[in-house]
């Protein structure tokens, strides 16, 4: 009974995971990588070290990744450190504001305003702002489908241990 409680625990932990791959408040990467932690306390599961320490470490580096790549789109496109604060704080209020969707206009309004606090014309602070749209989508996209693979490991683990939790 325990074993089919923590088997849905950690299905949870990879769906919250995925969820996670689009929404900043919730370590994407990180929460799926939890649903195979708990699944390999389960007593049905025979507990892998080695795989778990390779899929923390890569969880880890990509969710610390997660919050180079805009940095280094705004960087890369002129970005002043203005539009890194700014892309930032729209992220925040984005998402606070606008939910999910504001996930992708609040880095780009935040990027261009805090450029042009930074005396650029809108023309000039429009490049960095797309810089930090593309990061956070690409940065977005790695989080996605790292979580969608750690979930086909959950899946694949289960499966192969199917047998000792009925």
């Amino acid at each position: 009974m325990i074993d089919i409680i923590l088997f849905i625990i950690g299905i949870l932990f990879c769906i919250t995971g995925i969820v996670g791959s689009f929404v900043p408040i919730i370590p994407g990467p990180m929460s799926s990588w939890l649903g195979i932690l708990v699944l390999n306390f389960s007593e049905s599961v025979k507990f892998n070290y080695r795989f778990l320490i390779i899929t923390f470490i890569i969880a880890a580096f990509v969710s610390a990744l997660d919050y180079i790549i805009p940095i280094i789109g705004v960087k890369k496109l002129g970005g002043s450190k203005g539009g890194l604060i700014g892309a930032s704080v729209g992220l925040i209020i984005g998402l606070i504001i606008m939910g999910p969707i504001g996930l992708l206009f609040g880095p780009f309004i935040g990027a261009i305003s805090g450029e042009m606090i930074n005396k650029k014309t809108l023309k000039e602070s429009f490049k960095p702002a797309l810089g930090s749209l593309v990061g956070i989508l690409i940065g977005s996209g790695i989080k996605f489908c790292l979580s969608i693979i750690y979930l086909f490991f959950f899946l694949n683990i289960f499966w192969t241990y199917k047998d000792n939790f009925f």
